[in-house]
């Protein structure tokens, strides 16, 4: 009977021991998850001049990060060469899984007027340059930084150089009723 009592008893400890286990190592994924996050905020917030703290959209700086540095070329849509709005549309499409328009005055057309100082992470922002027409989009990541494709490429630029404060038009987001068009348009594709 002692036998018995010590079996049961080992076994009820083991079984406690391996569930006490796997409670607690979702919480420690959980943890080390978190800690990666923050140190990928941090490395960004560094490289790219962004407070990060403040965001939760880490795929957005790991896509910007990705594409820092492609050449620009008008007409351009892949790593080899892309320009302002092509860049844009493929970083909504992979960052947010949203279809813009292709065209910097198309995508305009998308969205509600934001003011500069109003501006959030993921707004798009437009430009008018040595025109009266909107020529420029890029995409608004925080601390008046945007990136663009421009001349020199694939960068991340200041709303406050003189030369963008200069030509930015007006900021953007994009509007509700687009956003269900196009969550629509994606539903009625995958039937």
């Amino acid at each position: 009977m002692k036998k018995i009592t010590i079996v049961f008893a080992l076994f009820f400890s083991v079984i406690a021991t391996v569930q006490a286990q796997t409670k607690t190592a979702p919480v420690q994924e959980v943890q080390k998850a978190d800690e990666d996050k923050s140190l990928i905020k941090d490395y960004f917030s560094q490289i790219m001049g962004v407070a990060l703290s403040t965001t939760s959209n880490v795929k957005l700086f790991q896509f910007v990060y990705d594409w820092v540095g492609t050449p620009y070329r008008f007409g351009g849509s892949s790593k080899k060469g892309v320009d302002c709005s092509a860049f844009t549309k493929e970083l909504y499409s992979k960052v947010f899984n949203m279809d813009i328009k292709r065209s910097s005055r198309d995508i305009f057309t998308m969205v509600s007027p934001v003011k500069k100082e109003d501006l959030k992470e993921g707004d798009i922002v437009f430009f008018k340059i040595h025109s009266t027409q909107i020529t420029h989009v890029g995409v608004y990541l925080g601390n008046n930084r945007f990136v663009q494709s421009a001349s020199g490429g694939v960068t991340i630029s200041n709303l406050d150089d003189d030369y963008y404060s200069h030509y930015f038009y007006k900021g953007g987001r994009l509007l509700d009723s687009f956003k269900k068009e196009l969550a629509e348009s994606e539903n009625a594709q995958k039937k």
